[in-house]
Formats: structure tokens, C-alpha cells, sequence
């Protein structure tokens, strides 16, 4: 899975990255080293101008709250369940396909963390996990294939700017060989030159499998940071710097 990641850059770098034409942010966003679950977040989408419209979508940089709550959900809180998508099951699940189909976005992160279970014990007995950070070898932006929702609450009046909530989750499958001894899952990566055709909604939806591929091996690179990550609390640059590798849990 997918549990926390970092995303620390700007919106207007974002913006020019990612090509966007519109930024709709009411106020950025801080930078965040320790990205959990409900937090608010980055997402790059294709909106169309309006359902009346022959105009091409527009792509704008939007923010919203990661855990996605469908559009036909009672209650908003089964958005802290859906954090993560399966690659296997995103077209037909009932909570995605919809959004699979016409709400897919780009969720832009620095890297994203997960536990290695080493063979260290905690005083409770279970293995001690060691966090890893995971980011690009190159230390670009890592674009992960995401979809988002637009939820209507329907205890807020029309006129409240409120009522719609716009959230997100993030595609997994499973991880490459380099990757797959730390965790057995690992978010999606679109590449720079599928960008445009997975954030199209009017790309048929046969193909749209096709443009998800995990990242080429070797073009990640994995190394042990501070268990400070595994307390949603601490945020910081320090969460992202590399052990010592007497340190790291030997994995």
C-alpha cells in the first residue's frame, strides 16, 4: 500500500511541471514531509470547461483531501478506508470504477515511505519496523496515478462554497524486484509522455490499463530514515535524510 508520502513543492512549480493551465487553490498548501491520510494534498486534473461545452478539457492543479469518498457514499468518513486503489480491481470495484472511468488525476509527491519488518524485536515482541523513503533516482517529481471524487454533502445549503468535497485516492500494484523485499505493494507511476492521456476523461476506457506501468527498474531508489516518520506529527526536511547504514535495519 500506499500509507504517507512527501510533497514539498510549490504549487507554481507544479503548475509548470505539469503543464497546468488553471490553479485552483484557495492558498497553498505548506510543505509536507509526512503526507497521512486525510491530509490535503496536490492533484493534477482535466476538467472539462462545462457539460455543454465542445471546448478540450482544461488541466488545472486542485487541492484535495486524500481518502476517497464516492459520490454515492451516505457518509463521508469511508474516505479514511479508501486511501488506496488495487491496479487489479480499480476498473470494476464498485468505490473506483467510476472514477476510474472520467476522474483520474496525478498526485505529485518527492517519494513515498514504507515499513521493513526487520528482525529486531520490539518490547512487545513483534518485529521493529524500519521506515524507508522512496523517490526517484534522479530526484524528480514522482507522479503517482491517482483518481479523485467530487462528493456533494448534502447538510450544506447550494450557495455554501463548501458542499462539494473533492477527495482522492492513490493506484497500487504490485512492487518491483529492487522494491518488493521493503514492501510487496507500491503506488502507480504514469510517465511524462502518458500524462495527457490518462487525465483525459474522454480516453476510452479499454486502454486506460495499458498507460499504467510500474516504474523501470532501477529508476527508484530506497534508503532508511528516522522512525520520527512513523508519528503523523513530525514534519519536517530531517524525515527524508538517510541513516547511517549501521542504522538503516539491514534490509
Amino acid at each position: 500500500m500506499c500509507g504517507r508520502y512527501a510533497s514539498s513543492r510549490r504549487p507554481e512549480d507544479l503548475a509548470e511541471e505539469f503543464d497546468v493551465a488553471d490553479v485552483r487553490i484557495p492558498a497553498p498548501l505548506e510543505a509536507d514531509y509526512n503526507v497521512a491520510p486525510t491530509k490535503e494534498v496536490y492533484a493534477v486534473v482535466e476538467r472539462p470547461p462545462s457539460r455543454e461545452s465542445e471546448e478540450p478539457p482544461e488541466r488545472q492543479l486542485r487541492v484535495v483531501t486524500w481518502g476517497l469518498v464516492p459520490s454515492w457514499a451516505k457518509d463521508p468518513s469511508i474516505g479514511n478506508r479508501m486511501i488506496n486503489a488495487r491496479m487489479e480491481t480499480v476498473a470494476e470495484k464498485p468505490a473506483y470504477k467510476r472514477a476510474f472511468a472520467k476522474r483520474r488525476c496525478l498526485l505529485p509527491a518527492d517519494g513515498y515511505f514504507e515499513w521493513y519488518p526487520t528482525q529486531e524485536l520490539t518490547a512487545k515482541g513483534k518485529p521493529r519496523k524500519q521506515p524507508f523513503f522512496i523517490r526517484p533516482r534522479d530526484h524528480g517529481v514522482l507522479a503517482m496515478a491517482g483518481l479523485y471524487e467530487i462528493w456533494r454533502d448534502p447538510t450544506r445549503s447550494d450557495d455554501d462554497p463548501a458542499r462539494f468535497r473533492w477527495t482522492c485516492t492513490v493506484i497500487t500494484t504490485d512492487a518491483e524486484d529492487d522494491l518488493g523485499h521493503i514492501h510487496d505493494r507500491m503506488p502507480l507511476m504514469v510517465e511524462r509522455e502518458r500524462w495527457s492521456a490518462w487525465l483525459d476523461p474522454r480516453q476510452p476506457q479499454d486502454h486506460l490499463l495499458e498507460l499504467l506501468v510500474p516504474a523501470a527498474p532501477g529508476a527508484l531508489e530506497a534508503y532508511p530514515v528516522s522512525t520520527l516518520v512513523s508519528n503523523v506529527r513530525n514534519n519536517g526536511p530531517e524525515l527524508l535524510e538517510p541513516l547511517p547504514l549501521d542504522e538503516g535495519g539491514g534490509a
